[in-house]
């Protein structure tokens, strides 16, 4: 195998094209946008698992030169009461507190290490269809234009063409019944948590999340329930329509969450929240699936894009060690399944509690190993996949 096309330029796609070359195999990544998503999202979290899968492929360090880290999490009632705290980090987390992130600046330094590695990376190429047979596959283009290599990769995000051309029955993905909003604001005197450390606030309807950044930016965000909204209606919300939203979602609380919304100006965006349980096909004989695309996540667990990581990672493994493609991905869905739909059954539980505080929140940290399946789990790039 010389040659991987890979659709989709937010993290998934770079990470698998750079862990695809220290694995000896080219790849492209194809970009829908036409100059790439360094606008989209909000912000985001890295815990030590997706952390110590980038550093296995030596790609942490511009992750880590644009991020702030939190070791601790601090939770406090809809009266604004304390109701404890405990770590962030897990007894096997190698010392990597969880970093967080602009999700833009993660795209940009994981776009700009991949290409300063030698990736070719092809913008404005959104994909309609592909056709596979004995000799490889090629990707046709809605410019037109068409590429041709020897696997084709999805890492195409929830909304995935590559998950529909593999199986035209896949399962849609599934409103988690709540929207997320994400605001950031540096207005004085409303850098309000404590240092490294996540603010999470049980309100009486929603639930609310924040943490200051060295320079005093805070970053927050909300998971109110809600129905799906179409996209049209997203997109006609204002800024100012998202921070009422939030406002009202937490009238009545006796907790900062008010204050520091209305102190946000206009860098605010909402959108829905979806999953992915389980999907019944990851891959044919020559295209594969990897991150959002295969097994979304609802925001609630923090780890998205930390199992978008190690999927790359898992799946450049299993091609550098099993040159046949099915075998690579058989052997790659086998390594990642179980574990990412724990992931996503955990979330999705959180998004059930999210509006009730704990009885007795576990602090100041959770028993033993507790949390050691999540957070220290680590790809273990060395061994070979077979």
């Amino acid at each position: 195998m010389t040659h991987a096309l890979v659709i989709g330029g937010g993290i998934a796609g770079p990470v698998t094209a750079m862990a695809l070359r220290r694995a000896g195999i080219e790849a492209t990544v194809h970009e829908a946008h036409p100059t790439g998503a360094d606008h989209l999202g909000a912000f985001l979290v890295l815990f030590a698992n997706g952390l110590a899968a980038l550093r296995a492929v030596g790609a942490d360090e511009p992750v880590l030169a644009c991020s702030f880290p939190a070791d601790t999490v601090e939770f406090l009632g809809p009266g604004g009461d304390r109701l404890g705290a405990r770590p962030l980090t897990g007894a096997g987390d190698d010392g990597l507190s969880p970093r967080t992130l602009q999700r833009a600046a993660l795209y940009r330094a994981l776009r700009d290490e991949a290409v300063r590695r030698g990736v070719r990376v092809a913008y404005g190429k959104r994909l309609v269809d592909a056709t596979s047979g004995p000799g490889g596959v090629v990707a046709h283009f809605a410019d037109g234009t068409r590429a041709e290599g020897d696997v084709l990769i999805g890492a195409d995000g929830i909304h995935s063409r590559t998950r529909t051309l593999l199986d035209p029955a896949a399962p849609p993905p599934r409103h988690t019944g709540q929207l997320t909003v994400c605001g950031r604001t540096r207005v004085a005197g409303h850098g309000v948590v404590p240092e490294r450390t996540y603010r999470m606030v049980y309100g009486q309807r929603a639930f609310f999340g924040c943490t200051s950044a060295p320079d005093g930016t805070t970053y927050w965000f909300a998971n109110i329930p809600a129905p799906e909204q179409p996209r049209s209606v997203l997109a006609a919300i204002t800024p100012g329509g998202w921070r009422q939203r939030v406002l009202d979602a937490f009238a009545g609380d006796r907790t900062p969450v008010s204050d520091l919304v209305a102190a946000t100006g206009d860098a605010v965006v909402g959108v829905n929240a979806y999953d992915i349980p389980t999907l019944p096909v990851w891959h044919g004989d020559r295209a594969v699936l990897v991150g959002d695309a295969v097994h979304a996540t609802a925001p609630n667990a923090a780890q998205g894009a930390s199992m978008a990581i190690e999927d790359s990672v898992t799946l450049a493994r299993c091609l550098r060690d099993l040159p046949d493609p099915r075998r690579a991905f058989a052997a790659y869905e086998r390594l990642r399944r179980e574990r990412v739909e724990r992931v996503v059954a955990l979330s999705a539980a959180m998004a059930g509690r999210i509006a009730t505080p704990p009885e007795r929140p576990r602090t100041p940290a959770p028993p033993d190993g507790a949390d050691d399946w999540l957070t220290s789990y680590r790809v273990d790039w060395h061994t070979p996949a077979d």
